[in-house]
């Protein structure tokens, strides 16, 4: 028998023992009165030694346990930071010492009633007056020291990482501000929040395969939202002058560091407005942020000093291009972007997708600080307003950081002749793609999403930041992976790991 199966042994021995003198190992509730934060800072005052009279009543998972004989150290850790307790002869009864000592183990929770006192070493405690059993663990924690050291078994067992690892829980601490401080940001200039469905009978806002079900009350199929877009501007039509929505988008696509089939994102609408306007709103959004998330606009990124200060760069897709790669897209001829495109190894198309193959090829990676690339090919921009100066292009940014894309915005398209146009041309040409997927697209025109067209939706810009993206920045995090709670992994062969 090894160590672990040993440990699971004795502690389901003490759980039968416990159940056989009638204690239950998991009462229904226990009534909490403080927490390890607050008497923190209640008590920060108190000198070496000296003891309260006040009363604590606390509860948490025990971390550790020193037991010294006629005193019993350890360390509990609740939703808001750890505290010591001790069980000390004469102050503590006799009962709840020798029943603390016989069926408590590291990972158990406990509840503690006591008075407070700081030790002769500094350190914070309850001092011990009753000692209650909440939860028996039965399998063991990881050792003290060592933790969860491999990345892939932190993410297939964030509970335990959450339980061993402090930082871990600050980046998802940060992550739940993020949201709040975006939220403060867009009610403050009037934005509703609104829901919209993540199952739907079309799907659109975006291109990418969808995952795709079934409802058997109805017989019909449906698909996991790739996008709240569609019926967003469905609100703005209906009267709402500025909405927008944090939600799951559900992507049937390739699984990397900035990948994952389930994602988050904040997508926003504003009657009136047009990329400009949506421009000034991410900076805000974005410099606000980096202020109370990370205390400054500039901060460390992997050791890449970033600097969220408005305003930030702003290239035409072609500026860009020419400005890092040194090619000036705008003189070639199709032929030309045909041969440059075969001379980096890449994927011919129409001229709209070459010139963007060149960008993402060359240029992205080198977009360092935030960088607004404005004004892309009216091709690949199907729910996107045409430029007012330039008929080739359409009124749209995409902003990068760290090479990465982190925000789509556009001046949004609300003319429904041109807008169905556009959607039939987009169905023709992902009916042509290599990747496309029958058994998973449904490539039928949304004439409901032109219907409400029909009825007039006012001018309007929109734009979608993707929050689990932003959180890997302000939180100086390696990837994805590492500020999503539930990151999806492949499945384990379960005979050979």
């Amino acid at each position: 028998m090894g160590r672990q199966e040993q440990i699971v042994a004795e502690r389901l021995k003490k759980l039968k023992e416990l159940k056989a003198k009638g204690i239950n190992p998991y009462p229904h509730k226990y009534e909490v009165k403080h927490n390890s934060k607050e008497l923190h800072e209640k008590y920060k005052y108190l000198k070496k030694g000296q003891k309260k009279s006040d009363k604590a009543k606390i509860a948490g998972r025990i971390i550790s346990i020193r037991d010294l004989g006629k005193i019993v150290f350890c360390v509990i850790q609740d939703g808001h930071g750890k505290i010591q307790v001790v069980l000390q002869d004469k102050e503590t009864p006799i009962k709840s010492i020798d029943f603390f000592k016989k069926y408590a183990d590291a990972g158990d929770f406990f509840g503690f009633e006591g008075t407070i006192w700081r030790t002769d070493r500094g350190e914070l405690s309850v001092l011990t007056k009753k000692a209650e059993l909440l939860s028996k663990s039965i399998y063991p924690l990881p050792e003290k020291w060592h933790g969860l050291q491999d990345k892939e078994e932190r993410y297939r067992n964030r509970h335990i990482d959450l339980i061993m690892n402090n930082e871990v829980r600050s980046v998802f601490d940060k992550r739940e501000k993020i949201i709040d401080v975006i939220r403060e940001i867009l009610k403050s200039q009037l934005f509703h929040e609104v829901e919209t469905p993540a199952l739907q009978p079309l799907y659109g806002g975006a291109e990418a395969p969808p995952f795709v079900t079934n409802l058997k009350a109805l017989n019909i199929k449906l698909y996991l939202s790739i996008s709240p877009e569609i019926y967003l501007k469905k609100l703005l039509v209906g009267g709402y002058d500025r909405v927008f929505t944090i939600c799951k988008n559900f992507r049937n696509e390739g699984i990397d560091k900035w990948h994952n089939p389930e994602f988050t994102m904040m997508e926003a609408y504003a009657s009136y407005w047009d990329y400009n306007d949506v421009m000034k709103l991410t900076e805000n959004i974005l410099s606000t942020l980096a202020k109370k998330i990370c205390g400054s606009t500039k901060f460390e990124y992997q050791g890449i000093k970033l600097n969220f200060t408005p305003p930030f760069k702003v290239y035409t897709l072609v500026e860009a291009i020419k400005k890092f790669a040194k090619i000036d897209v705008k003189k070639m001829s199709n032929d030309e972007l045909k041969k440059k495109i075969l001379e980096l190894k890449l994927e011919p198309g129409n001229r709209a997708e070459m010139i963007t193959a060149i960008f993402e090829e060359k240029v992205q990676n080198l977009l360092i600080q935030p960088t607004f690339i404005i004004d892309f090919p009216i091709e690949i921009s199907p729910l996107t307003k045409e430029h007012r100066k330039n008929s080739e292009m359409v009124e749209r940014f995409e902003l990068f950081v760290n090479g990465i894309e982190l925000a789509n915005a556009y001046s949004e398209l609300n003319d429904p002749i041109e807008q169905e146009k556009w959607l039939l041309a987009q169905i023709e040409a992902r009916k042509n793609s290599k990747d496309f997927d029958a058994h998973l697209e449904a490539l039928i025109i949304d004439k409901d999403f032109i219907d409400s067209l029909m009825h007039g939706m006012p001018p309007a810009g929109g734009i979608g930041i993707g929050i689990d993206r932003l959180t890997v920045l302000l939180t100086n995090s390696p990837s994805l992976r590492d500020v999503i709670l539930f990151p999806f992994m492949r499945p384990l062969d379960k005979e050979n790991k």
